[in-house]
């Protein structure tokens, strides 16, 4: 979206696969027979399998609100649908957008479409209380919808979308429930993403609320279909409860396992903790386990922790401010959640070492005894090292 990359560069090739022994067909499977181990494409080909991997990923959801087939509503999925906001812009000359949902995607397309079009008028329109809430507390989010009413992007909260006005065909403004329209050459609909389980039904598979039910060797209750990525059932690694899988470094890893299985190998899933991070302009926003919101949903007592760093020493030029919030459960002391907002590109990374904590289990007293590389330029000072200071802090308080 910001033409720092071109479509071919963020695919893998026919030639790299096919290179490697792959055969590759583009063409749409109709039907899964699972008692004849085969699959039916849409061309009337029969495919026979020894084994059979559903990794056939999700679709985005579109809202039924009047209007919402006018031309210049788009969702976001694919390079092509990027590649069709981009040639709409240019030439439809879109001098307004509206964003329909503040996750990270919405979000991230409103402020690439702001910085390679600074007179674009970008509103984002989120029916929950704050941006990004599947990764940020309210506290944490309010930093980031501060930033971006600097940024010059207009942020309506609690607020909910009733339906598109359109013009000639064109989609020309978005109807709230407050009364208040926003006038709108363009929309992106950016509201989550459902998987199809049409096949995995027809194959006869468990299907839970959330996904295909598959084992921790990415099984499912067939054991010659696996299934991974956006369309199976995941189960969280601080609450074992099932929750949905959406993201990309989830899928890769389970198709990773996949693999392995097929070569022999028995290495488990054991579960996620959704660690992602988002970049917005110069900020940078990262998230794993449960926020505080989300804990207290499960009944969980939390005691949490902030602590304000820097990505330098002080007396470094170009240090920048960065936040880290920890999330642990009151009644074991565990870590079970953290979130980052950093001005600075490195420290949103430390999120990673919290994913290690929470699969390590770890208490106040690890994290005060952690003892994290430091240098002038690229580190805050030992003393400010904020997860020790998290560590510090909690530890005789829970």
């Amino acid at each position: 979206m910001a033409g720092l990359a071109t479509s071919n560069s963020i695919v893998v090739p026919d030639s790299m696969l096919e290179g490697g022994g792959v055969t590759v067909i583009k063409e749409r499977v109709t039907a899964i027979n699972s008692k004849e181990k085969n699959v039916t494409l849409a061309g009337g080909k029969v495919l026979s399998f020894d084994k059979l991997l559903l990794a056939n990923g999700a679709d985005p959801v579109i809202p039924p609100l009047p209007g919402i087939d006018a031309k210049g509503v788009f969702t976001l999925r694919s390079t092509p649908d990027a590649e069709a906001m981009i040639k709409f812009i240019d030439e439809r000359k879109v001098q307004s957008l509206t964003v329909v949902g503040a996750g990270f995607i919405g979000l991230e397309v409103g402020t690439l479409l702001k910085q390679t079009h600074p007179d674009l008028k970008v509103t984002v329109v989120e029916f929950l209380a704050h941006p990004l809430a599947a990764m940020l507390d309210g506290d944490m989010a309010s930093k980031v919808a501060s930033y971006l009413a600097e940024q010059g992007i207009e942020l309506r909260t609690s607020t909910k979308v009733m339906g598109i006005t359109e013009k000639d065909g064109y989609a020309s403004s978005v109807e709230l429930d407050s009364g208040d329209a926003i006038g709108s050459d363009m929309i992106l609909l950016s509201v989550g993403a459902k998987s199809n389980f049409d096949l995995a039904r027809q194959a006869g598979l468990d299907i839970g609320d959330f996904g295909i039910k598959i084992n921790e060797f990415m099984e499912t209750s067939d054991p010659d279909i696996f299934a991974a990525g956006d369309n199976v059932e995941n189960k969280c690694l601080v609450t074992d409860k099932n929750i949905p899988g959406a993201l990309r470094g989830t899928a890769v890893c389970q198709g990773r396992l996949v693999a392995k299985r097929l070569k022999g190998a028995a290495i488990p899933f054991t579960g996620v903790l959704n660690n992602s991070c988002v970049k917005l302009y110069d900020l940078c926003a990262a998230s794993v386990g449960l926020t505080e919101e989300v804990a207290k949903n499960y009944g969980i007592e939390t005691a949490c922790f902030t602590v304000d760093s820097r990505s330098k020493h002080g007396m470094i030029n170009g240090m920048k401010p960065w936040i880290l919030k920890v999330v642990f459960n009151k009644e074991n002391r565990k870590v079970i959640g953290s979130q980052i907002v950093s001005m600075s590109e490195a420290p949103v990374k430390e999120i990673d070492v919290m994913n290690m904590a929470i699969k390590m289990g770890a208490v106040p007293e690890d994290l005060m005894t952690i003892n994290c590389a430091g240098h002038p330029d690229l580190s805050s000072e030992p003393s400010m090292e904020p997860i020790s200071i998290v560590g510090v802090q909690a530890s005789g308080s829970i």
